[in-house]
């Protein structure tokens, strides 16, 4: 029997923590299914799904705590292998305006509000290639339960899309922007 562990990897930045990770989910027979990681700021912060026998998955969990004295701090969950597809409608939201504090949080209310699952999330700021202002980015794939409609969350986020100054876009995941 399989067992999936879903851990989260930080510490601060240096050449070859990933193959540190990578390494002891290999030695214990480990498969690694998938991840996203990055440098922000100084730290390097990511998140891995690795699947790996029922048998060996606590002597796995064992080897990683101990890269604590490497410097990364890991945290795991056993998960089956087993996971449950969610249902509903696949879209893609993008957001561009001025930055400043909330714009994230108000964007999320709505989408809570409508039970919408945040599936990845990526932001960040850039300067403006204009006038050098800072720009606040972000981009989401969302699951939409059903019977909540594009067309309806989109109404609702363009109502508050002005008050924040910003530019969204919410479209079927696959579609061209135009």
């Amino acid at each position: 029997m399989l067992t999936n562990l879903v851990m989260t990897v930080i510490g601060p930045d240096r050449p070859g923590l990933v193959e540190l990770v990578s390494s002891a989910v290999a030695a214990h027979g480990g498969n690694w299914l998938e991840s996203r990681m990055c440098r922000l700021g100084g730290q390097f912060a990511g998140i891995v799904r690795v699947e790996v026998s029922a048998e060996k998955s606590d002597s796995l969990l064992a080897t990683l705590a101990k890269l604590e004295k490497d410097g990364l701090n890991i945290s795991a969950r056993k998960e089956p292998s087993t996971a449950s597809a969610a249902t509903g409608t696949v879209a893609v939201l993008e957001l561009v305006g001025q930055d400043r504090p909330g714009i994230l949080h108000q964007i999320s209310q709505v989408l809570a509000r409508h039970n919408v699952n945040v599936e990845e999330l990526s932001s960040d700021c850039v300067n403006a290639p204009m006038d050098g202002s800072i720009l606040f980015k972000a981009r989401a794939s969302v699951l939409l339960p059903t019977g909540v409609s594009i067309v309806q969350l989109r109404t609702e986020l363009e109502k508050i899309a002005s008050d924040l100054m910003v530019d969204v876009q919410l479209n079927p995941a696959g579609s061209l922007r135009k």
